[in-house]
């Protein structure tokens, strides 16, 4: 069979069936095509016209192939995105041709949607990768795999091709049960867990609206499992009877709810210091805080989470790739206010 990406011309892609073939045109190309488009992507294209057969278009994805059939792909521009780029700041931790990874600030939202059309990173990244992005399903867009909460700050990984996409795609699927991927975060808590390390074993679902998430019954019909380990790295104001006012812990990731280290916290009595929608009832607890703890935890903006480690397969090498950033400045801030009581 032709090498697919050895061609003469880089959007187009020309297959001869071996002697083996058999099955669907847009299932055999799939898997001929080294997982560079997904089999929904080929059927999009040869729905498209894309594709010919024998030097005759097809547009009919269940077709048969048969030993010897010629097929050629010509790979049709990919489209401007809807998101427009737009010159936002981004901290650049890494970057080649088919990835990104970037350290996130708080405060600026991941993808666009109702209420933040602009000014995320999803904008940032158009305008900054530029032609680099070779399209995601036909698009000229960055390839999400993750997300961190708007007010959680911490390390990304952003693709720039389908293939790049897929592979990393999948890995966050499997959360490192197989293969190399490693997500940890740091956390400021209220109190400290009775046990310094553990795991969080609670499933999760919808909350009170369409944005939060609480632990359910596993018998739930929303209930997914949700898997946190945890372990307390310092402790702040600590008493003799072991109890303290606040403490710094280390959370790994089995799963990837939607706010899953928030919930699972809060759900253990330790909720993150500055969460209002998970630790609102600890509030008030800033106020018996000496000077300067007290308003410089009352001024802290976000819940103080951070992704601070991100370890994945680089989906064209093959190398294993690990990245830490450290704390923001308004975490630190805190910290070494409670450090200092």
């Amino acid at each position: 069979m032709n090498d697919p990406f050895n061609q003469p011309e880089s959007a187009r892609k020309e297959l001869i069936a071996g002697d083996d073939a058999e099955g669907r045109i847009d299932a055999w190309l799939a898997a001929h095509l080294e997982g560079s488009l997904s089999r929904s992507r080929v059927k999009a294209l040869i729905e498209q016209g894309a594709v010919t057969l024998n030097d005759q278009p097809t547009t009919e994805p269940k077709r048969k192939i048969h030993p010897g059939d010629r097929l050629v792909i010509v790979m049709p521009e990919p489209e401007d995105p809807q998101p427009k780029g737009e010159d936002i700041p981004l901290d650049v931790v890494y970057e080649d041709k088919d990835l990104i990874v970037v350290a996130k600030p708080p405060g600026l939202v991941v993808h666009p949607a109702a209420g933040n059309w602009t000014g995320t990173l999803v904008n940032a990244l158009i305008h900054h990768c530029g032609d680099s992005l070779s399209g995601i399903g036909g698009v000229k867009r960055p390839g999400i795999v993750h997300r961190l909460d708007k007010d959680t700050s911490g390390v990304m990984v952003v693709a720039k091709n389908d293939l790049s996409h897929r592979h990393l795609a999948d890995q966050f699927a499997d959360h490192g049960r197989t293969g190399p991927l490693e997500r940890a975060y740091q956390a400021v808590v209220w109190g400290r867990p009775r046990s310094l390390h553990g795991t969080i074993d609670a499933p999760l679902g919808r909350g009170g609206d369409r944005t939060k998430r609480a632990v359910k019954r596993e018998e739930s019909d929303d209930a997914r499992e949700a898997i946190t380990h945890y372990e307390v790295l310092e402790r702040y104001g600590e008493k003799p009877d072991s109890t303290c006012i606040a403490s710094l812990v280390e959370c790994r990731l089995e799963t990837g709810r939607t706010h899953q280290i928030r919930v699972h916290m809060a759900h253990i009595g330790h909720p993150l210091i500055g969460d209002v929608d998970y630790g609102a009832a600890f509030r008030t607890k800033a106020n018996l805080l000496p000077e300067p703890a007290r308003t410089i935890v009352n001024r802290f903006p976000r819940q103080a989470l951070h992704a601070y480690l991100l370890q994945f397969e680089h989906p064209s090498t093959g190398e294993v790739m690990r990245f830490e950033v450290p704390l923001p400045n308004d975490m630190i801030k805190v910290i070494e206010a409670l450090r200092a009581i």
